[in-house]
């Protein structure tokens, strides 16, 4: 057994049966590829080896990946990096299809891992994975929620996003401080018309001061009330008010108002 290494997040899942029902969540196909991220001791990877799949494991420890080649050999590709210097377009161009992502992630790298797999969304297909409770409720939270953010609206853009179970702290080793909750992603294969980098951009100013009204938010990105009038715009409202469509539908007439000479 390998000894968890703290600064790596590593918290072994050891409960068989949620191990099992994260695979049976998948309802795997044969010919898929799945990667999984993390795949640590192996918990997860000998239940998914067993299907009829092609099994990428992603692992950044040097320790689990030497106990990864012994326990499985060649049915299982390792790839020996840290998962955000992964590129799954690559991945998913030498596999010759889209891929399936599945994995138990550092809680501390949630957000990053979301982020990564956002912009790689044309090369895969959908994502399961395990995260803190907390974080899992704020991605599925609807607008005028306490729990509802930059991550609830992200997620939402790019994903139809379900919250599958819930899993006790004591189905690890070492026991973490928090419950955690199985999460699955699966990616929209056409997003809404407009413009990607600037309801990004929008979206992440106008949280930035989600206390602030909308109007005090786009200040920030050069948008000042002389230019705001020409928009038919309710820029009194919060952040935490608007849902994605509505954002959209700003993204769109900040864009257009841009365009105009």
């Amino acid at each position: 057994m390998l000894k968890p290494i703290k600064s790596l997040g590593q918290n072994f899942l050891r409960d068989e049966n949620i191990l099992r029902n994260i695979v049976e969540s998948l309802a795997l196909q044969a010919g898929d590829v799945v990667v999984e991220i993390g795949p640590g001791q192996g918990a997860l990877t000998k239940h998914l080896i067993e299907k009829p799949v092609s099994l990428i494991g992603i692992e950044v420890d040097e320790r689990a990946v030497r106990l990864l080649q012994e326990r499985f050999g060649k049915t299982l590709v390792l790839i020996h990096r840290d998962v955000l210097e992964v590129n799954l377009g690559e991945l998913a161009q030498s596999s010759g299809r889209t891929i399936r992502v599945v994995g138990n992630i550092p809680y501390y790298l949630t957000s990053e891992i979301l982020f990564w797999l956002f912009d790689a969304r044309a090369a895969v297909v959908d994502a399961t994975l395990m995260m803190q409770v907390e974080v899992a409720r704020r991605l599925v939270a609807p607008p005028k929620n306490k729990e509802y953010g930059v991550l609830s609206i992200f997620t939402q853009f790019y994903t139809t996003c379900e919250l599958l179970f819930k899993v006790s702290r004591n189905c690890f080793f070492p026991k973490p401080e928090v419950d955690s909750a199985v999460v699955r992603f699966t990616f929209k294969k056409q997003l809404p018309d407009g413009d990607e980098m600037l309801f990004r951009s929008i979206v992440r100013s106008t949280f930035g001061q989600r206390r602030k009204t909308l109007r005090n938010g786009l200040k920030s990105m050069g948008f000042d009330d002389a230019v705001l009038r020409g928009i038919q715009f309710d820029f009194t409202r919060r952040p935490e008010e608007l849902g994605v469509e509505e954002f959209l539908l700003l993204t769109t007439m900040i864009g257009n108002l841009s365009k105009s000479p």
